[in-house]
């Protein structure tokens, strides 16, 4: 069990996509597909639809929240989000497209690509299932 700030209300159980990286949505990630389209990503090609996306945190536009948004309208948005320092532009989509979010995981030691975890974000907690 590893504690964490809750950022957007929800639970969510999935398959952990990691990177060490900051995100944009906006111009970083196809709200059609869910693909990261940053060549310079270490994402690059990957889809975070359906995944828990574990990253740093965001950067960019604030439109980045409405591209968030929009991936939650179009089916191609992540179940949820970890971030180790959430700011103002994920949060805020995640938020308003309801979208299962915490950040600052009291360890990242068990967080690592293709293990599947709970994010409880009701209760502030990441469960590590297999």
């Amino acid at each position: 069990m590893i504690k964490c700030r809750k950022i957007s209300r929800g639970k969510s159980t999935g398959e952990l996509i990691v990177s060490n990286k900051p995100l944009s949505f906006l111009g970083g990630v196809n709200p059609d597909s869910g693909v990261v389209i940053d060549p310079h990503h270490d994402l690059s090609g990957q889809c975070i639809k359906d995944k828990i996306l574990f990253i740093p945190g965001g950067k960019g536009s604030t439109v980045g929240s409405y591209v968030i948004f929009q991936m939650k309208k179009n089916g191609t948005a992540p179940k949820a989000i970890i971030c180790l320092n959430a700011e103002p532009i994920i949060a805020t989509g995640a938020i308003m497209s309801d979208i299962p979010m915490v950040d600052s995981p009291s360890s990242t030691d068990n967080l690592i690509n293709g293990v599947t975890v709970e994010v409880d974000c009701n209760k502030g907690l990441i469960h590590i299932l297999f």
